[in-house]
């Protein structure tokens, strides 16, 4: 194999290696069990319930979708359609704190007498307000019908459903302790090196030696 085809070769393969490692994802989502226990207006009830939340970004922020697999609470009498109103506040952590209020639509069907009450949906947007690793943990579930509100409080101390490494708008707030600010860009290669990872590295020093070696084979030849 000639020379030119072995460079060729290594600079593909370090580009190779650079493109799989960014395209790792940036979030970790995971279904958690809830334990919400309610009071009602006919006395406590309570149930566990799997919690989901995704992130879709969109523009400077990320719209979240907070799912319930499984109804809470139930009511006494049946709920006709549109009476029922859901909303829940996320609880924020790691390098963000706070709440974000996320809401659905009213039930779209009947819920018959004492069953399930199941939740529609529920989504916000997030816009972040630091740079670093965020997390969102199910938190206090409302449910406002017939003139009535129900409170559902986790009582289990839930872990984070999902963590999101953000970036500030504007690029503001602190680093996140694993470095996860863009690079400063050097030159053809902005758009891989700007995502700083570590197949950035790689991709600079197979280039590098490629360079080094090009200009001592021209200087052995001459």
């Amino acid at each position: 194999m000639s020379y030119q085809k072995r460079t060729a070769l290594t600079l593909a393969a370090a580009v190779a290696g650079s493109v799989v490692l960014m395209a790792a994802p940036v979030a970790h989502a995971v279904v958690v069990d809830v334990d919400y226990q309610c009071q009602t207006p006919i006395g406590p009830k309570g149930a566990v319930s799997p919690i989901d939340i995704k992130a879709v970004k969109s523009g400077s922020g990320y719209q979240l979708t907070m799912s319930f697999q499984k109804g809470v609470s139930s009511s006494p009498v049946e709920l006709g359609k549109g009476a029922m109103n859901p909303s829940a506040l996320i609880e924020l952590g790691g390098a963000d704190s706070g709440t974000l209020k996320v809401s659905g639509p009213p039930n779209p069907e009947a819920v018959p007498a004492n069953t399930p009450i199941k939740i529609s949906d529920l989504t916000g947007t997030y816009t972040p307000k630091k740079t670093g690793k965020v997390t969102f943990t199910a938190g206090v579930l409302t449910i406002k019908a017939l003139g009535t509100t129900t409170t559902c409080t986790p009582e289990n101390n839930p872990k984070p459903s999902l963590e999101l490494d953000v970036r500030a708008a504007g690029g503001g707030g602190a680093q996140s302790a694993s470095g996860s600010g863009e690079l400063p860009k050097t030159g053809p290669l902005d758009s891989a090196l700007a995502l700083g990872t570590l197949g950035g590295t790689v991709l600079l020093s197979g280039a590098a030696g490629v360079l080094w070696l090009t200009r001592r084979g021209a200087r052995s030849a001459s």
